[in-house]
């Protein structure tokens, strides 16, 4: 489907609300429109890319001399700008000649803007009707016209795209962070309408934060809008939480999920902060969905209710699979057996639990009560197997200098026995 064109723009409600007088250009209104700006920088047409219609108070033409004036219109001309709409009225209280006259000769659509109406109200129904038009023909997208589900698979497949878009496309789906507040990118795995459900009773929890969600072959995607207080009613169960966005979403899922849900949750990112940063939530809340599909949790789990993880918990994880599982496996068993061979070769033939036990000690600050609590073993019990730990690796495991590379190893152990096991079961692999 062709672009919206200039003549289609100025048929806008909000464009027709300013009254606009065509003063030059008459044989270009066909032409097609990417985008609407508005700027008051006068020496800013190189900034543009082509196909823009430009709107402006005039203000920076009030006190510019003629010659200024006629350079600005060649300019834009020269960029390749779709038109120039100018409010008179107020800091011009007409259309300069010279303006009208270059425009004319260049061939530049040259509009004279007749009542005050703000030009965010024009740029947003401009915009967003551009957008429209460049989804509605879009055929090779599989979303068709779900625009919630096409923005978010653009953002999450790190598509390019540019800022004034994705806040077009967002509105046209009714998202509208407010200002400061923080968005946190989330990813489901589970039936699709138990998946979709979580998301939904998750965002009530919150307090009504604002969702842009939608299902994919495998996932339900997210996107969270919290305000600037991150907890809500039912939130910031756990300590710090209603300071937490990432802590208050979890929570809040742990809350809403039914069990044999799996949730991933990405990191928290100003919703000012560009799309950008809005894609790399997403990124991670899918990338740390993988890993909890793939590798094994690295604490016993309860079973009763649903997995609630995020991209900081599996950090560790996330850096040593970086590049790709495949790209890393030879390196990580290296690395497990060079570590933790003798805990291996002890645990061929007495059966133990010493190399998860290790690991969860190192997670929890080597906490011998909260080990044990989530061994469900008892203390002494724990002991003797640090005492066997540190016997057979020949070092003590609270040394401050080891705690990363025991760390690291257990983890790699995970990541390689789950591989293993997500290739026999036909599961993904982290890309």
């Amino acid at each position: 489907m062709p672009a919206l064109t200039l003549r289609e723009i100025l048929a806008l409600d909000a464009i027709r609300d300013t009254e606009p007088q065509l003063v030059a250009g008459e044989g270009a209104l066909d032409r097609p429109v990417r985008w609407v700006h508005s700027s008051e920088v006068y020496e800013g047409a190189n900034f543009l890319d082509g196909g823009e219609l430009l709107l402006t108070n005039g203000f920076g033409l009030t006190d510019a001399d003629e010659a200024t004036r006629r350079r600005y219109v060649r300019e834009l001309a020269a960029r390749g700008a779709a038109g120039l709409a100018v409010e008179v009225g107020r800091s011009l209280p007409r259309m300069p000649d010279e303006v009208a006259d270059e425009a004319r000769s260049v061939g530049l659509p040259l509009l004279a803007l007749r009542r005050v109406v703000p030009f965010v109200r024009l740029t947003e129904a401009a915009n967003r009707a551009i957008v429209t038009r460049g989804l509605s023909g879009r055929s090779v997208r599989p979303w068709g016209a779900d625009h919630t589900a096409a923005l978010l698979a653009d953002l999450a497949d790190g598509q390019a795209l540019n800022q004034p878009e994705v806040e077009a496309r967002a509105a046209l789906a009714d998202f509208h962070p407010a200002p400061g507040a923080r968005l946190v990118g989330v990813s489901v795995h589970g039936p699709g309408h138990l998946a979709l459900a979580a998301v939904d009773r998750a965002a009530r929890v919150l307090g009504g934060a604002g969702a842009l969600r939608a299902a994919f072959p495998g996932d339900v995607l997210a996107l969270l809008a919290l305000p600037a207080a991150a907890g809500g009613p039912g939130a910031g169960t756990r300590p710090g939480s209603a300071r937490d966005p990432v802590r208050a979403v979890q929570d809040a899922f742990h809350a809403a999920a039914e069990p044999g849900v799996t949730v991933a949750v990405g990191h928290a990112v100003a919703a000012g902060a560009g799309w950008l940063r809005w894609s790399e939530t997403l990124r991670a809340a899918r990338t740390a969905l993988e890993l909890a599909l793939t590798v094994p949790a690295a604490e016993p789990e309860d079973g009763q209710g649903p997995l609630v993880t995020s991209s900081r918990a599996l950090a560790l994880e996330r850096e040593l699979t970086r590049g790709g599982v495949d790209a890393n496996r030879d390196r990580l068993a290296r690395l497990v057996q060079h570590t933790l061979g003798p805990l291996f070769e002890w645990e061929a033939a007495h059966p133990s639990d010493l190399v998860r036990t290790l690991e969860v000690h190192l997670r929890h600050g080597c906490s011998p009560t909260r080990t044990a609590a989530l061994l469900h073993i008892g203390r002494q019990s724990l002991y003797q197997r640090l005492e066997r730990i540190e016997s057979l690796l020949g070092l003590e495991v609270d040394d401050p200098d080891l705690l990363g590379e025991l760390l690291a190893a257990t983890c790699a152990h995970r990541v390689v026995r789950g591989v293993r096991a997500a290739a026999a079961g036909g599961l993904r692999t982290v890309a």
